[in-house]
């Protein structure tokens, strides 16, 4: 009883590994297209919130936030993240925003930007959470890439069907060329790593023949010796 115990810890362990080994290999992928597209779309909701007069100091407090954040990215600096989280002496961080201006949309943005920053501090419960909070339906144009970054975290935390079902939702409702099909190459090798070889072999040839034209998808395939390989590992 005791060696079978071990047995099936020792394989859970190897199966969290693996979870952990796809995340980390799309992390950053996903993360960037996360921030690029956050800087693009914030400007937009601050000004909405600002010009409808309902919360005039959400500007101030956004644009603070979103520094910090910017600042964590680029150094990888948990402190910032911490800052952008929480704020400093003058003013609010996401939580604060997230929670005063939760009608609005700049308090939904603020949602997912605490997500992502806890997600980046190694706090996936609290990432899940928040990310989770976040209102997808109200944006269409970054939900996909929070979508990615919840299956992120939900297998992190162990819901591997969860995060595959986002990660294929989240590629269906982009028109990005270089994000989609690392969507689905994420929910490929998390098919993979619960033994579903068939199912993953799907996937794999849906990018294959979705994406396989796109020379900003091959070049960055080149690090994992191309789709090919992927597909071949899993028809053996």
């Amino acid at each position: 009883m005791s060696e079978t115990k071990n047995n099936q810890k020792a394989a859970n362990t190897q199966a969290a590994t693996d979870n952990e080994a796809s995340i980390l290999k799309y992390k950053t992928l996903i993360l960037v297209c996360v921030a690029a597209v956050l800087v693009c779309v914030a400007g937009y909701f601050i000004w909405n919130s600002y010009s409808s007069g309902k919360h005039e100091e959400a500007s101030t407090e956004m644009a603070k936030a979103q520094e910090y954040f910017m600042s964590a990215l680029n150094n990888n600096d948990s402190v910032m993240f911490e800052k952008a989280l929480n704020g400093d002496s003058v003013h609010a961080g996401f939580l604060a925003i997230a929670e005063d201006y939760s009608s609005t949309k700049a308090g939904n943005l603020a949602t997912l930007y605490a997500g992502i920053c806890y997600a980046n501090l190694g706090k996936m419960e609290e990432a899940a959470k928040y990310l989770d909070n976040f209102d997808t339906e109200s944006d269409l144009i970054i939900s996909p890439a929070a979508m990615g970054r919840l299956a992120n975290a939900k297998a992190a935390l162990g819901d591997v069907d969860g995060a595959i079902s986002l990660l294929v939702k989240a590629a269906s409702k982009t028109e990005n060329t270089s994000v989609a099909p690392v969507l689905l190459m994420q929910a490929g090798e998390l098919l993979e790593s619960q033994g579903k070889k068939e199912e993953a072999l799907k996937l794999y040839q849906q990018v294959k023949a979705d994406y396989g034209d796109f020379q900003d998808f091959n070049k960055y395939m080149e690090g994992f010796n191309g789709i090919d390989n992927y597909i071949e590992r899993v028809s053996q």
